[in-house]
């Protein structure tokens, strides 16, 4: 199944109905703590490392294996076209970096090479945007839906902060499995007014994944004028 991972500002998750406390929370600890970065796997995958560097998210068992093929690299080579790193017959470079010339099967380079191109769907990147909907039929005020994607699947806290840090109000929202949307996503429709009309923004409005830790970007809002 393909994810989207890219050109969703503008687009909104249908579909889902997910609570949200009517009630005012304090935020997280997790907002507290320092930002693990965007490097983050979701839960149940792990950097590959097929160099310190290589940051590829991947299974456990890919991660396993690719250490296996570091350790065992010299025992795959021979003096050959390419080189005294040429492959013996029947095994090719793995290509999980640029230079990376350890030998594998051609099967498990097209698996690395398919995990370097896919590898932000298995990142918690903290996506999130907002789109507005209107309950009550056209001509009628707009009202805020909150939408992300790339967050592991569980319970995401969002929070609707004044631009001085004081939180005007915040809930959680349930992040699952979305067709062309990568990781947990949500899509949830606030009573909370559109007030972009208002002015300039005078808040904002960030999501925290409570399993990793990961906040995503501060996207502007005009808070203030209805309940969560």
């Amino acid at each position: 199944m393909k994810r989207t991972t890219l050109g969703l500002a503008a687009a909104a998750i249908a579909g889902l109905s997910l609570t949200v406390p009517a009630a005012i929370l304090a935020a997280p600890a997790s907002a507290a703590a320092p930002d693990p970065g965007p490097e983050t796997c979701l839960q149940g995958y792990v950097w590959r490392e097929a160099r310190p560097s290589d940051l590829v998210c991947v299974t456990p068992e890919v991660r396993t294996r690719t250490a296996q093929e570091n350790r065992t690299k010299a025992a795959r080579w021979t003096n050959g076209a390419y080189g005294p790193h040429t492959c013996l017959t029947g095994l090719v470079w793995r290509e999980a970096f640029t230079g990376d010339d350890v030998c594998v099967s051609s099967e498990l380079r097209d698996e690395t090479l398919d995990a370097n191109k896919t590898s932000s769907d298995r990142k918690v990147l903290a996506r999130l945007w907002i789109s507005t909907y209107r309950p009550n039929g056209p001509g009628t005020i707009p009202r805020i839906q909150v939408n992300g994607d790339h967050y592991n699947f569980g319970t995401v806290s969002i929070i609707f902060r004044f631009n001085n840090g004081q939180i005007h109000k915040s809930g959680y929202v349930k992040a699952v499995a979305n067709a062309d949307y990568a990781g947990g996503s949500f899509g949830k429709k606030l009573d909370l007014l559109d007030c972009s009309g208002s002015g300039k923004p005078n808040g904002y409005v960030q999501a925290y994944d409570l399993k990793s830790g990961r906040a995503s970007a501060r996207v502007p809002v005009n808070v203030g004028c209805a309940t969560f």
